[in-house]
């Protein structure tokens, strides 16, 4: 079994921005990605800082920042299920199981690995996550479209991913964590 310390179920914004985020800071992170993201069907005339982008034509160049990075991306590779496993939670692919210390599900509006996983779930039958997008299921995190009943935006679920690795870093760190660069740390 492969161990890192994060492993991201999906590759849209939510999980590439919760990747970007742990894996710029020193975590190893996996992601697994199908790429069923509803990116292919988008146009982006409404995410800041872009002012007109095909969805696939993003989604590329997430997945390049990603992997300049560091992070490990598993593509065309379905998670088939996720489980506890007293040292953190294993990922179940197709090609294998998977280790790893948070895991952080970014499955867009399918919600079974969460079911599966023993979140919890509010009245509106979305998974149930505070404000750092933590899940009733310690060290397990949601995002975007599985936690929201309506507001299903890239940008709203790229700032999910970040909230909630942001979360991980805090907790790794053991003090609240920011990721704020200066011009200073551009290269």
């Amino acid at each position: 079994m492969t161990e890192t310390d994060v492993a991201v179920v999906g590759g849209g914004p939510a999980g590439l921005s919760a990747a970007l985020f742990t894996a710029k800071n020193g975590l190893s992170t996996q992601v697994f990605d199908t790429d069923e993201t509803w990116m292919h069907k988008a146009h982006l005339f409404n995410y800041l800082g872009i002012e007109s982008e095909d969805g696939s034509a993003f989604m590329e160049d997430s997945r390049e920042q990603v992997e300049e990075f560091g992070v490990e991306r598993h593509q065309e590779t379905e998670v088939t299920g996720v489980a506890e496993n007293g040292d953190g939670f294993t990922v179940e692919t197709d090609d294998g199981e998977h280790g790893a210390e948070y895991v952080v599900l970014a499955t867009g509006a399918d919600r079974d690995l969460a079911d599966d996983l023993g979140c919890g779930f509010t009245d509106e039958d979305v998974v149930d996550v505070d404000v750092t997008m933590e899940t009733t299921v310690q060290n397990a995190y949601a995002t975007g479209a599985m936690v929201r009943a309506e507001e299903w935006q890239a940008v709203i679920s790229a700032g999910d991913g970040a909230a909630a690795a942001l979360n991980v870093l805090t907790k790794e760190k053991g003090e609240h964590f920011h990721d704020f660069d200066t011009p200073a740390d551009a290269e």
